[in-house]
């Protein structure tokens, strides 16, 4: 996916690659590799490369020539140089078009140094400042994907992840129709994977101490707030396992039958045909059940 970025007169194009898939239970580390192209060792999933096309300043020649140098430095790969001499173009001359634009400037060169929250906090700062600019809704988008970039294992705590997935939603609520949205609605399927991801986690520890119930929870939630993911699947059969190991032969059956009827191709329905066939019973849903219920309605993403 080719994403315009308009940086004022200084920034003039950009491209992004978009999302190539998803991962419910990998790191998530990186979203960008190096400047050379290459992928960096933490980055999973996910691959683009950000090479911005600057304009040099022409306004007024003391800032001007301030500027420019903070671009080239940015444009070297000097990216913490960089950072420091759009804070000081900020300084120096702050009722400057360039001080405005060397605020998202700071951001975007702390997102290339991989200063996740730096990038965000200045990107904050621009929004506060300049909330009608043209540019915002790139600064909206960075603080999502610096959010995004923070994603951690499924095995650790998902608080990085809620934010991630709260930051583009409202970027796809704020600018529908960009290709900001659009990049971000993508990336909300993944952050929604991944949160399932960690429900499965959870749950799949329940069933192994034994406590079915407290595991059925979890996978009740995987299907009712987050059924359009990879994770569904393995869910209704977990649900089917549980079941039959509490004695509900008639939940058991319905979450088999639910499951044979959304993903017959799935080698989790074919355990689950075996599960349930192996007491002498057939999937058969109950349409009062939770689980028809649940997939009656449409979930949106």
């Amino acid at each position: 996916m080719q994403l315009r970025l308009t940086f004022a007169r200084m920034v003039t194009a950009a491209s992004l690659v978009g999302l190539l898939g998803g991962c419910s239970s990998g790191l998530i580390d990186g979203l960008w590799g190096d400047d050379n192209g290459a992928s960096d060792s933490a980055s999973a999933a996910l691959s683009a490369d950000v090479t911005p096309d600057l304009m040099a300043a022409r306004d007024n020649a003391e800032v001007a020539k301030a500027y420019n140098e903070a671009l080239s430095s940015l444009n070297g790969g000097s990216t913490k140089t960089a950072i420091k001499q759009f804070a000081e173009v900020e300084r120096k001359f702050p009722y400057s078009n360039y001080a405005t634009q060397s605020i998202l400037m700071q951001a975007y060169a702390n997102y290339k140094a991989g200063k996740w929250d730096d990038s965000i906090n200045a990107a904050n700062r621009f929004i506060t400042l300049h909330p009608g600019h043209r540019d915002v809704g790139y600064a909206y988008y960075l603080i999502a994907i610096c959010q995004y970039n923070q994603i951690s294992d499924t095995r650790r705590d998902q608080s990085a992840t809620l934010k991630a997935l709260a930051a583009l939603e409202e970027v796809a609520q704020r600018f529908p129709g960009t290709a900001y949205a659009a990049d971000a609605e993508k990336k909300v399927i993944v952050a929604r994977d991944h949160l399932a991801g960690k429900e499965m986690e959870v749950g799949r520890y329940y069933y192994r101490e034994g406590a079915y119930l407290a595991g059925i929870n979890r996978f009740k939630r995987v299907v009712t707030e987050y059924r359009n993911t990879s994770q569904t699947p393995e869910a209704l059969y977990r649900l089917t396992e549980g079941y039959m190991a509490l004695g509900v032969l008639s939940e058991a059956q319905t979450a088999a039958a639910v499951l044979g009827a959304n993903y017959p191709e799935t080698q989790w329905y074919q355990d689950a045909y075996r599960l349930v066939s192996s007491d002498g019973l057939a999937p058969e849903a109950n349409q009062q059940s939770w689980i028809s219920k649940a997939f009656d309605t449409i979930n949106p993403l």
